[in-house]
């Protein structure tokens, strides 16, 4: 069953959106990117006569309620984008009431999803052992699937609309499609945009094909990063990981964020691009700031000669360079990570010397396909979000679609 096909003239329907957005400290959205790409399945289902019925999670909080990532910020800012007033049920499994009272045209959004541990289906807490932590995980399935069939049970159908989240076997994403014939659920139009524009990358790969992956740690890209090996011609390594870089490589990093754990594996990555002729860009010099702060005093050096009490937070004029040179030439792009702490003013060069090099691309031909809360934010933030091909709203569920994985969240509702 498509969106377009189905008529949702008084139905219910549950929509999966992607509703984690950036809030700063004051509880204010700074970047709205997901509320706008879930509008047009909302849309489509209000216009039709239908009610809907919001889910997302919000961050990873470790106990319910955790109020800092409670859902409750954002209804104003839906109801606005939405142009419907959205009612709001505090807790995600006491909506029964809420929903059947819904009407034709009224939008419900639920807390968030996370504040149950059945959700994700990881259990919380330390355990003693790996086999209390997994007789637990055992222990918290059944409960995952009543969960998801109580989430069910609100609506007459279910729409997955959320990218993000698609290649996780959540209740929300995943489990609950079992709960729904075929032709009662289905992928929301930002969903299926998406799932077009990953085809578009691995069906059609024009060469140069660059991928620029940013980000703090090496440990959390590891997997997207050695598959990309065997289909990349160029790989950029920028962010946070630039520096377990350059330790590994006998480096002096002063204060700078490093994983000390995973030198060898950064050794391993530099050995792999050699063996499969894989151009690898590593940030050679980067700006170094006295404090972790817009405001402290800075200087550039070399990313393998930090100063003690030193720490990098951007990509160097010359690393720059080299990045816009692996970029410019490319017909296919692939950037999820900014190249540092853009959110300050002071370290945002790096990362748009990267934008700058896409847009150029992109207007010579390439596809380029951005990816990943921060790149977005980033090229948001610069406003050019225009000049890509296309803005994804996915990170890991990009990458691991790129890497040809199958997503349980588009699975699940075809029947894959």
């Amino acid at each position: 069953m498509t969106i377009d096909s189905f008529n949702f003239a008084g139905k219910k329907a549950i929509i999966r959106v992607d509703f984690n957005v950036p809030l700063n400290e004051e509880g204010k959205i700074t970047d709205d990117t997901r509320i706008r790409g879930a509008l047009p399945t909302l849309k489509k289902i209000l216009a039709d006569g239908g009610s809907v019925i919001i889910m997302s999670h919000m961050g990873k909080p470790k106990k319910n309620p955790d109020m800092k990532y409670s859902l409750g910020q954002i209804v104003d800012a839906v109801s606005e984008k939405l142009g419907v007033k959205v009612q709001f049920a505090p807790d995600c499994m006491k909506a029964d009431e809420a929903a059947a009272a819904l009407k034709p045209g009224e939008a419900l959004l639920l807390e968030n999803l996370r504040f149950y541990a059945e959700e994700e289906g990881k259990p919380r807490g330390e355990f003693a052992t790996d086999e209390e932590k997994a007789a637990a995980k055992a222990a918290l399935k059944p409960k995952q699937k009543e969960f998801a069939k109580h989430l069910a049970s609100y609506a007459d159908c279910y729409v997955n609309d959320a990218f993000g989240t698609a290649h996780r076997k959540h209740a929300s994403t995943a489990i609950i499609a079992d709960y729904f014939d075929a032709d009662h659920k289905m992928l929301g139009y930002l969903m299926e945009k998406e799932v077009k524009a990953v085809d578009n990358v691995l069906s059609n790969i024009k060469r140069p094909f660059t991928a620029i992956m940013g980000g703090s740690k090496v440990s959390t890209k590891i997997g997207i990063i050695e598959n990309l090996m065997n289909k990349v011609d160029n790989l950029i390594l920028c962010g946070g990981m630039t520096y377990t870089f350059a330790k590994a490589q006998g480096g002096k990093i002063g204060n700078s964020i490093c994983e000390d754990d995973k030198l060898d594996l950064a050794l391993d990555i530099i050995k792999q691009a050699k063996e499969k002729g894989v151009n690898l860009v590593l940030g050679t010099d980067c700006v170094i700031a006295d404090a972790f702060s817009n405001d402290a005093h800075t200087q550039v050096c070399p990313a393998n000669d930090i100063p003690d009490g030193w720490e990098g937070l951007d990509a160097g004029p010359e690393t720059q360079k080299a990045f816009a040179e692996a970029i410019k030439d490319a017909k296919t792009i692939l950037w999820n990570g900014p190249a540092g702490v853009f959110e300050f003013d002071n370290f945002t060069a790096g990362s748009r010397a990267i934008a700058e090099a896409i847009a150029e691309a992109t207007k010579n031909g390439a596809f380029s396909l951005i990816g990943g809360g921060d790149s977005v934010a980033c090229i948001n933030k610069f406003g050019m979000a225009d000049q890509v091909s296309y803005i994804s709203t996915g990170g890991g569920a990009l990458l691991e679609a790129i890497e040809g994985k199958v997503l349980p969240g588009i699975a699940a509702i075809k029947g894959e």
